[in-house]
């Protein structure tokens, strides 16, 4: 018995021709892909920058921005419900003009926030928080089936209910209302943490920069606010600053430095501490560096501004600051009051002495 075996030998031309016809096969079916999304998509996206045209006019009352802002949550929740939605960016640069859409670096959570600014200086808050997750299901004693499945939280702002935020976790229904701006990704000890800078206009006197921090829990719903920040032998849930309508404060993350820095406040004058509409920045900076579980503070740094050009898009005031050179001249001290074993390294930059003219 004889075994005819014969091996069909690709040649380099072949193996070209049949590479770029793999490539043009998976552009074309990506290219659907995208194609058939903006389809879906765009008239959600045209309609909301419609409405939002109109709600930040400087001519539109009060009223009548509940109004359409009411229109535009609904167009807005049933597009983040429809098929897709996630990976969908909703990216258009005139859009995030006026709502900051946040995804995170796991591509497991998305945040989308605006602001409604009143007559009165204050501000209302709105906003959707977008998870997505593994569900497993069981088929059988061994076997398991693994689908992918989209939640949506709407976010209701209850700033006014909530007295002292500082210290106040709670979930996406009693949200303490802010503009996030940055969403920074940790880990410790198999829990994310997605830290979140933020904006607050408050009202016409003063206005303030916040660290918020969003989490999960194991039923997969959004918390807000962690016991994960050492700031000057305090343990906050999250860090507020509060400062003059008329200033400006810088709260930025420096990839740099793997921290976020920020101006450090002081009042115009010491008669005044305490009152915090007149505080504003001092040319200082302070800042938090991640370590073991805990967002540690350090003091009197010398900053680096690694701006994120997506910052200036959105419907808020620009407060960017002059670029300072880094300095790496630290020492490292503990704060024996944290709790134990969270990781209460804090970083200190030590002060240089000034020369008196």
């Amino acid at each position: 018995m004889s075994f005819d075996i014969r091996f069909k030998i690709c040649t380099f031309e072949q193996m070209k021709k049949a590479i770029l016809f793999s490539f043009i096969f998976l552009s074309a079916s990506s290219f659907a892909q995208s194609a058939k999304e903006t389809e879906v998509f765009k008239p959600f996206q045209d309609s909301i920058l419609h409405l939002c045209r109109i709600i930040y006019n400087n001519k539109t009352k009060d009223a009548e921005k509940e109004k359409y802002n009411a229109e535009m949550i609904n167009v807005l929740e049933q597009a983040l419900n429809t098929a897709n939605s996630f990976e969908y960016p909703f990216d258009s640069l005139s859009i995030l003009r006026y709502i900051s859409v946040l995804p995170s670096s796991d591509h497991k959570c998305r945040v989308i926030t605006w602001n409604i600014p009143k007559a009165d200086g204050t501000q209302q808050y709105y906003g959707f928080v977008q998870e997505k997750f593994q569900q497993i299901t069981s088929k059988g004693l061994f076997k398991h089936k693994k689908t992918e499945v989209m939640q949506l939280y709407k976010l209701t702002d209850k700033s006014a209910d909530i007295k002292n935020p500082d210290n106040t976790i709670s979930d996406h229904t009693k949200w303490f209302g802010m503009l996030y701006y940055k969403i920074i990704e940790n880990k410790w000890k198999g829990k994310t943490y997605y830290t979140l800078l933020a904006w607050d206009g408050n009202d016409k006197i003063s206005s303030k920069k916040i660290i918020d921090v969003l989490s999960f829990d194991l039923n997969g719903t959004p918390h807000f606010g962690a016991d994960i920040f050492v700031y000057q032998k305090k343990y906050p849930k999250r860090i507020i600053f509060e400062y003059s309508a008329n200033c400006t404060m810088s709260l930025r993350y420096s990839t740099k430095k793997d921290s976020i820095v920020f101006d450090h406040l002081s009042p115009t004058s010491p008669q005044l501490e305490g009152q915090y509409q007149y505080y504003c920045n001092d040319m200082s900076y302070d800042g938090f560096g991640f370590k073991k579980g805990k967002w540690n503070y350090g003091m009197d740094l010398n900053a680096i501004n690694d701006r994120d050009e997506k910052d200036k898009l959105y419907h808020r005031p620009d407060e960017g600051g002059a670029s300072k050179k880094e300095s790496t001249n630290y020492k490292t001290i503990f704060d024996e009051n944290a709790p134990a074993g969270e990781g209460n390294k804090v970083i200190k930059h030590e002060r240089k002495k000034r020369n008196k003219k």
